[in-house]
């Protein structure tokens, strides 16, 4: 019932930045509180957990490599959710993918995650 679309991704040297957009939409999103979160996957890796925040933007968790270079905000107005990505590291190079759900339990814990994006690569080049 939600459908989640994200933008921002490209292609950028180590060092760089980038800021991620993940646009909602449906009517289910505007009828319950949504956390929302941002998973990123490597080909040939699992898919890890990056960053999350509350419908209100009042909680945010981070991933631990993340923590200090990545900043999650929300744009209730919009349906946005963003990720502010600094200092970029070719460990960084994913497919980013943006999630919904209305309990998670564990907000890093992707099982929780009932509504998921398509995804948009961001590729960092040494």
């Amino acid at each position: 019932q939600v459908q989640l679309v994200e933008s921002g991704g490209g292609v950028v040297q180590a060092g760089d930045a980038l800021r991620l957009s993940c646009l909602a939409s449906g009517p289910a999103f505007f009828t319950a509180t949504y956390i929302m979160a941002w998973f990123r996957q490597a080909p040939g890796k699992e898919r890890e957990f990056v960053a999350a925040i509350d419908w209100n933007g009042v909680h945010r968790e981070y991933g631990v490599p993340e923590k200090g270079r990545f900043a999650v905000s929300r744009d209730i107005d919009k349906n946005t959710m963003y990720l502010q990505m600094n200092g970029l590291q070719p460990g960084d190079t994913a497919n980013y993918i943006c999630a919904a759900a209305r309990a998670p339990g564990a907000w890093a814990d992707q099982r929780g995650y009932e509504y998921w994006g398509q995804g948009t690569q961001v590729t960092v080049s040494s």
